[in-house]
């Protein structure tokens, strides 16, 4: 993988290498087992450690699982949930509707096509759907929590924070996926990892070396256009 450019060096502007970082960063869902060096994963959560937060309190407190913990967990999460139900602590989409719906399976379509899974294909789909308990095989895995007394602000500036830490993985030639899964049984969780009852579980990055051979990281997701994310009120000239 060619790490991004830095700007000093390229000349290029501070906006353009962050356009470049946002654009080139995509959700990997296949990783080599090559850990990365510690500096590197200590450079990204540092990076992200910037991250701006509501009277400076820094909600968010990341576990970082590698190597033999991390198989274990694995192991142990896989049969959890293909059992299905779970609670999270925090609640997932009640409903997907109009443009939600449609790019929700727009997403989807894409990522089983690239894996040759047709429409009706229940079952290989659900197995497919177990990788995100499998963490899609990363050698590493963020689990990142925050304090239940500081409310569902707590948990927004922890997402400021994942935002962040994946783009200072891409910085880094990192590949790195986003894993609200992670929190569908986040008492299991929290027993696994020894969270205190205090902390509710946000979400997970899983992060390595990306496998390029593999098919699924082939495709990529759209963006809507500004005019479907953005009001203005009076707008400038």
């Amino acid at each position: 993988m060619t790490p991004s450019p830095d700007s000093s060096a390229s000349g290029a502007l501070p906006d353009a290498v962050l356009d470049h970082l946002a654009a080139e960063r995509h959700s990997c869902r296949a990783f080599l087992s090559t850990p990365l060096p510690r500096a590197t994963i200590e450079r990204m959560l540092a990076i992200a450690q910037r991250t701006p937060s509501w009277c400076n309190t820094q909600p968010w407190h990341v576990h970082l699982v590698s190597g033999a913990a991390l198989d274990r967990f694995r192991e142990a999460y896989v049969p959890i949930a293909r059992g299905g139900g779970g609670v999270p602590d925090f609640e997932f989409p009640l409903a997907y509707r109009g443009r939600y719906q449609a790019r929700r399976k727009e997403c989807g379509l894409a990522l089983y096509a690239s894996l040759g899974i047709g429409r009706e294909d229940r079952t290989a789909a659900a197995e497919q759907a177990l990788e995100n308990f499998r963490f899609f095989g990363a050698p590493h895995l963020a689990v990142i929590s925050t304090e239940r007394d500081l409310g569902d602000y707590g948990a927004i500036d922890c997402g400021g924070y994942l935002g962040l830490l994946l783009l200072a993985a891409q910085s880094l030639g990192v590949a790195a996926v986003p894993q609200a899964a992670i929190a569908t049984h986040s008492g299991f969780v929290r027993e696994f990892l020894g969270l205190p009852e205090g902390r509710q579980v946000v979400a997970g990055v899983a992060f390595g070396w990306r496998d390029d051979a593999h098919p699924i990281n082939g495709f990529r997701t759209s963006r809507a256009p500004l005019e479907d994310a953005v009001t203005w009120i009076d707008a400038p000239g």
